[in-house]
Parts: structure tokens; sequence; C-alpha cells
């Protein structure tokens, strides 16, 4: 399997040779959609807490006698429908995280990045070399590559240049090889990427 290859400046300089195992997975709807939640999950700090009832501070004397006031009968000023009350059902601390095994999260990446290039999705460029951080030298770049919506780029490796360059770009994001995963596939519209980082993620799949 090959996709041809582009420069900077959206010219096509040539083509590149993908391993079918990696670029050629069947699609998997409910695998990736299991990923994805995982990651979602595994994102949230779950340091929420709330106060109920019995952690509020006062409220331990009945506020008035039971009958003969005319007001509700109330057992505390601490209760939830009490303006500084305690939280029915109070959120507490817990752990969100979910376990997902190796060979699940290999096969939802290969699947979710197979139909990013079946769906022309997938942008390979020869080189991404920035001199200097220059905002403007990416955006020309996505100019000349037809990239206006959410794009995720990939480098082989940390290129800071290209980080800073892309930082005040709205809706543009920064990964490298190694770090790239489903999610950033599923929620990009176009995956710009280099060849050498084509190369790594094949061999990170073999």
């Amino acid at each position: 399997m090959q996709t041809k290859v582009l420069n900077i400046k959206g010219e096509e300089v040539g083509k590149v040779s993908l391993n079918d195992e990696v670029f050629k997975a069947p699609y998997n709807e409910a695998l990736i959609h299991q990923i994805v939640v995982a990651y979602l999950a595994n994102q949230r700090q779950g340091t929420k807490s709330t106060l109920t009832r019995s952690e509020v501070r006062g409220g331990g004397r009945k506020p008035w006698r039971q009958k003969g006031t005319g007001n509700a009968r109330q057992g505390s000023i601490r209760a939830p429908q009490w303006i500084k009350g305690g939280v029915v059902f109070a959120p507490k601390p817990r752990d969100f995280s979910k376990k997902v095994n190796k060979q699940m999260k290999r096969a939802a990446f290969v699947s979710a990045i197979s139909t990013c290039l079946a769906e022309k999705c997938l942008v390979v460029v020869d080189d991404l070399t920035l001199e200097a951080p220059k905002t403007k030298a990416v955006a020309e770049i996505l100019s000349n590559l037809k990239l206006e919506k959410r794009v995720t780029i990939v480098t082989n490796g940390m290129n800071e240049n290209v980080v800073l360059s892309a930082s005040n770009i709205p809706n543009v994001n920064v990964t490298t090889a190694d770090q790239l995963c489903t999610y950033d596939i599923v929620v990009s519209d176009k995956i710009l990427i280099t060849k050498e980082a084509i190369k790594a993620i094949e061999e990170a799949c073999k």
C-alpha cells in the first residue's frame, strides 16, 4: 500500500509505502469507542467533594418544636432543603480510571488510523522543519495543504519550533509519533504527519 507525499508547499514529491498491518486494518467502531471512553475517564481527577448533612458544621439543635408553630416540621438547619445545608448523595473523591490491555489499545489505534487513511484524512509530508518558531510559517503550511479544520500535527520526536509556532493557532494540536493515541485521531478532521513519524508508528505497532 502506498500514499502520496507532499512538501510544505502542497506539491507532490513522491510516495511512501505503508505497512498493511497498521494502515489497512478493518474498522472496529465498538473497540474505538471503548478506548476513547477509557481515555476520557482516565483524564478525570476524581477530586470533587462536598459535604453531606452529617458533615456540615452546626444543626445539632431542632430549630423549633414539632407542633404548634404553624411551620413545617424541621429537625435540623443543616438538612438539604436549608440554605447552607448538606448535599443529598454528595459526590466524594473516587477513581474513575479504566484499565485497557495493550492488545486492545493497539487494535483500536490501527483501526482508527487505517480509517483515517481510507477517508483521505491523513496527509503525509516529507519534512516539517522550521528554522525558528513562527506562527505565520505553520499557518502558511496549513493553508498550502488546505487543512482548515481541527488538525493534529505528528512529528517524530519533539520539535520545539513546531510546537511553539502552532500553539497560537486554534484547533491545531501538535504531538509526537510515540504519543499519538486513538483519541487524537478520532477528534481530528485531518492528521498531518511526517514520513519519519510514519516509520516510527509502524515500528511501534509491530
